[in-house]
């Protein structure tokens, strides 16, 4: 960020300051976030004295910015005032970051539910500022990163039109705070900056609820990583050996390439956007040779969500093998499983389906997951169907219902089922893909394997991100359904 008077800025992306009072407490100066990084990390000694003008000068400020500056940090308890020329140094209390953390992921939980109406199909604005905070990361310009990141969240709490969960919000002081905490978060940064995407999307579509866990989720991460002490903040450094030994336990949930459904061709592709991630498929022999067809997504990335991922694929495969006559009643219980095992606020999408051969009936539900596609032969370009949503995803609330559907599949369909990795990949200038995109190249399939469509999706998907890295887990599962077996 270049800084050209204490009032002045220019910021990274184009993003306008126009749409919030240009004042310190939410556009904060280059030296106040400065000053309160080395506030929160220790620079000072407790009990130093500090002459406001020695600091303001040392911070490029002047003596009544520094004065208001100073009047915050004695709000937060980093100091005491003593008149207005000097302040005695306190330690941070390490209690009060995290309950602070608190406080604000259920105001922004509030705040994300009730500012999607107005949000929906217009967050342009919020995309520019997440956009800004790619760039300032990239930069490694950690105080234009902070600008935009409270920026975004707080046009999300103004969206809302709730004024004292705005009022409460802004009493936290979030952009010191999150200038305190960045130095236990710059080896995660990368993360924390595209953990606002799915914020973003969900609000583009007006999911009051998803986005509201979303926001909740993104700060009480956070907080996770400011309590972690500073010998973990290497952590994916210091631990490259234990990453890679879990890629190989991960590696192993997936189901053998070996297993083959009768009269059902089937490839499918996975790859996290880390390490290990939260995608999940499976295929389930179950009894009287019906089969068992799993996607899933679990909200967020890295270590935690394959946690998840785990105790999903867990909780389905042990219902699944059970004596069962409603699929509702079997994602019902594997829901409350999930809700019961998991931290709060985490859940999964899933479309679970069970196959049978002989009839090639499909019955399935599906729980908050992206539509398979179901493509059918018919003359120049293949009828296309969609295997629809029934309910929520999975694990947000253990009283949850969900609905079962059926389908009846015929020779030489081809079922196309996807996580919002594949559509929602974008390119250079910030335009998705989408499912529209995704529909269209697959009307142009007739005729393919599940092999070659797999590969046609993914040359596509590269071609459009034009070799942007790739910012969340990608799966597919495509199937074509066999002549062989009697109806």
């Amino acid at each position: 960020m270049v800084l050209l008077n204490d009032g002045e800025r220019k910021t990274h992306g184009g993003v306008p300051n126009n749409d919030v009072p240009n004042n310190d407490t939410q556009l904060p100066g280059l030296g106040r976030a400065r000053l309160a990084r080395e506030l929160f990390s220790g620079r000072y000694r407790p009990g130093q004295s500090l002459q406001l003008d020695k600091v303001a000068a040392e911070h490029g400020m002047d003596h009544d910015s520094a004065l208001r500056a100073f009047a915050e940090f004695q709000a937060l308890g980093l100091i005491t005032l003593a008149g207005d020329s000097s302040a005695i140094v306190h330690s941070p209390n390490p209690k009060e970051m995290p309950e602070a953390y608190e406080i604000r992921a259920a105001l922004e939980e509030i705040g994300g539910r009730a500012a999607a109406r107005a949000l929906k199909g217009n967050t342009a604005a919020l995309q520019r500022e997440l956009d800004a905070m790619r760039s300032a990361f990239r930069d490694r310009d950690l105080d234009s990163f902070v600008e935009h990141d409270v920026r975004f969240h707080r046009s999300i709490l103004q969206a809302a039109r709730n004024e004292v969960v705005l009022r409460v919000w802004d009493s936290l002081a979030v952009d010191l705070r999150i200038q305190g905490a960045l130095g236990k978060v710059l080896t995660d940064l990368g993360d924390v900056v595209e953990s606002h995407q799915p914020i973003v999307d969900a609000l583009e579509k007006g999911r009051g609820r998803e986005a509201g866990l979303l926001l909740r989720n993104h700060v009480e991460t956070l907080s996770e990583y400011i309590k972690k002490p500073e010998s973990d903040s290497g952590f994916h450094k210091a631990l490259p050996g234990e990453l890679e030994g879990a890629k190989d336990v991960q590696r192993a949930f997936f189901p053998s390439n070996s297993l083959s459904i009768p009269c059902l061709s089937s490839e499918t592709f996975y790859k996290p956007a880390q390490e290990i991630g939260g995608d999940y498929y499976d295929f389930l022999p179950l009894q009287e040779g019906r089969w068992g067809i799993a996607i899933g997504d679990v909200s967020g990335k890295g270590i935690s969500a394959a946690l998840i991922m785990a105790s999903l694929q867990a909780s389905l495969r042990a219902q699944a093998s059970r004596s069962h006559f409603d699929l509702s009643t079997l994602i019902g219980d594997v829901n409350r499983l999930v809700h019961d095992s998991s931290p709060t606020h985490f859940f999964a999408s899933l479309f679970y389906a069970e196959y049978e051969p002989a009839t090639r009936m499909l019955k399935y539900v599906n729980a908050g997951h992206n539509p398979p596609i179901v493509l059918r032969p018919h003359e120049n370009r293949p009828q296309v169907f969609r295997l629809r949503s029934g309910g929520m995803p999975v694990g947000i609330s253990p009283d949850s219902q969900f609905l079962t559907s059926t389908f009846q599949l015929e020779i030489d369909d081809v079922v196309v089922a996807y996580t919002d990795g594949i559509t929602e990949v974008e390119s250079r200038s910030g335009e998705m893909w989408g499912d529209h995109g995704l529909k269209e190249l697959l009307s142009s399939s007739s005729g393919q394997t599940p092999a070659q469509i797999i590969q046609r999706i993914l040359g596509k998907v590269a071609t459009f991100a034009d070799r942007l890295p790739q910012r969340d887990d990608m799966t597919l599962v495509v199937m074509q359904v066999k002549p062989g077996c009697n109806v």
